[in-house]
């Protein structure tokens, strides 16, 4: 069985999810399972919506203007009475019945219920489309496939049981199912992290023991660096799952950090093309050649602060400091890019994820004395050559300057 992914920017308007239909019919549909995101930005709307509810705003509107963005499309593709017009309306009223009986005061499990209504409107529409259009498939419901734990916006799955669920499924059918989303031991739906349908895609392929993943993007493949932030990129033709590992460990946008190891763990070739040429050859990650063609890879990670931390005694940074500050900076949710040691300072590159930067600081400066910069990025070139680091602003004037066998990482002020 293949597994096709397709990303928000690929079917963000009628016009595209018409060329989902084109892809299907390039590239044969037997034997097929489509994972699906939610409708371009449908995802940021959902969660104005949540912050709508939680300060007490008009979260009814913007959900209205939701209903109203994915009928339109609806109706464009298909010009008809049709049950996928009750479908979008129900939907949109489960949202808001939770939300008007929730009780729960917790931001992440209310994020949850309410953040996946993208990926159920737009498998909905696409699959009631394609069936429209003679390509017969089946809808359902990831949530009934995927289990994870409770740890609501970046769930853990429990392999056993979502495996025991993918098992009667028919291999010569074509589904269609949603990215990102699945639900716990007591139903409630979680998700799998921000960007985690690719995620999804991967553990569809891991329990179907999948020929392979594909992920329809924009893009022609991988590429070195974005080429919103350098210029002179190049296709990557195939990268090694250790590799690839590494690129999204450090921030490379195109693939997914959780991704690659189920795939690895059974092999299964993971390749990136694009949407709007299937034609073209595009970037395979599979076992063998670590990068082709070998050159840097620059990869920017924005919105990251970085953090001085010292004794207020003037101690040495030893185990018991560094395990403390760990410690913190776990129960606060923050996330760790980079960290730097000497003798008296720990340097840390964080990213707030959670809007928790303040809680932080306070529960750090009752035992540390604390240096916070923020509006910072991590620039990280993987393979990088002698002149590499030119390319990044304001390298001369790093703050953390870190060099490793095949990386160089440099975090930097942002001027702008």
């Amino acid at each position: 069985m293949k597994i096709f992914k397709f990303g928000g920017a690929s079917v963000r308007d009628a016009a595209n999810v018409k060329n989902v239909e084109k892809v299907l019919n390039a590239t044969g549909y037997n034997q097929c399972f489509l994972v699906v995101s939610a409708m371009g930005k449908t995802t940021n709307a959902l969660e104005d919506v949540v912050k709508a509810y939680i300060n007490k705003g008009d979260y009814l509107s913007l959900l209205n203007q939701l209903e109203l963005f994915h009928i339109n499309i609806a109706r464009e593709l298909i010009p008809e009475i049709h049950p996928v017009f009750e479908d979008i309306i129900k939907l949109i009223a489960e949202v808001k019945t939770f939300l008007s009986l929730n009780k729960s005061p917790k931001y992440d499990f209310i994020y949850d219920q309410v953040i996946s209504l993208g990926e159920l409107l737009s498998t909905k529409i696409i699959s009631a489309y394609l069936n429209f259009k003679g390509i017969g498939n089946e809808w359902i419901d990831a949530r009934e496939y995927i289990k994870t734990n409770s740890f609501y916006r970046e769930g853990k799955v429990d392999w056993k049981k979502t495996e025991e669920n993918f098992k009667p499924l028919n291999p010569d059918k074509l589904y269609i199912t949603q990215g990102f989303i699945g639900s716990d031991e007591n139903n409630f739906t979680t998700t799998l992290g921000r960007e985690g349908s690719d995620y999804t895609g991967a553990i569809i392929a891991y329990c179907l023991n999948a020929e392979s993943l594909t992920i329809w993007k924009d893009v022609k493949g991988v590429l070195n660096a974005d080429p919103r932030e350098f210029s002179d990129t190049v296709i990557l033709r195939q990268i090694s799952y250790e590799e690839a590992i590494e690129l999204a460990y450090y921030g490379a946008s195109v693939i997914h950090p959780k991704t690659l190891q189920p795939l690895e763990s059974k092999n299964i070739p993971l390749y990136v093309k694009c949407f709007e040429d299937p034609s073209l050859e595009g970037t395979v990650i599979k076992k063998g050649e670590k990068l082709s063609p070998l050159t840097p890879c620059f990869i920017v990670k924005k919105n990251q602060s970085t953090l001085a931390i010292s004794s207020k005694s003037f101690s040495f940074i030893d185990e018991d400091i560094i395990r403390d500050v760990y410690e913190i900076l776990s129960d606060n949710k923050i996330k760790v890019n980079l960290i730097q040691i000497s003798a008296i300072s720990l340097y840390l590159c964080i990213e707030d994820k959670y809007d928790k930067l303040n809680d932080l600081i306070e529960s750090l400066d009752k035992k540390y004395k604390v240096n916070l910069t923020t509006n910072c990025s991590l620039y990280t070139i993987r393979h990088a050559e002698k002149d590499s680091e030119l390319v990044v602003p304001n390298h001369d004037k790093a703050i953390i300057r870190q060099t490793g066998i095949n990386t160089l990482q440099l975090v930097v002020k942002d001027t702008k």
